[in-house]
């Protein structure tokens, strides 16, 4: 992408991101007004608090995507860096699971009969059902 393109595109963010809090500012404000007037209530006395920061949101997006690709770009930095001048670490075999090797915990053969019992009460629930339609 060409700077031209890219501030072009970060004025019009920008642009955006006022726009959008100047139009939150102004619901803010006749939110008071309302709030302010005989039949006010304090819901809107909370949407006077809640629309200027619906209208900051977006500048925060800005802010925090802008810093996450510098940061992005700051890491990519560091690992060329860093395999230039290390070799990559081995990866470790995965260890064998307790659950395949071996007999299984207590209370596990119980567990299992319970739910075959189980699941066979409700293939002959289903299976009456089936019959009654």
């Amino acid at each position: 992408m060409s700077a031209r393109s890219t501030t072009a595109r970060r004025l019009a963010i920008v642009a955006v991101c006022l726009l959008s809090l100047v139009a939150a500012c102004a619901l803010a404000w006749w939110q008071w007004e309302r709030y302010a007037s005989a039949g006010g209530t304090f819901q809107n006395l909370g949407y006077v608090l809640q629309w200027p920061l619906f209208g900051l949101f977006p500048a925060f997006v800005f802010w925090r995507i802008r810093k996450l690709r510098r940061r992005e770009r700051e890491h990519e930095g560091e690992s060329t860096e860093g395999r230039a001048r290390a070799a990559p670490a081995a990866v470790p075999a995965p260890r064998p699971s307790a659950r395949h090797g071996g007999p299984p915990p207590d209370g596990e053969d119980e567990e299992d009969r319970q739910l075959a019992e189980y699941n066979r009460y409700l293939a002959e629930l289903n299976a009456r059902d089936q019959e009654v339609k």
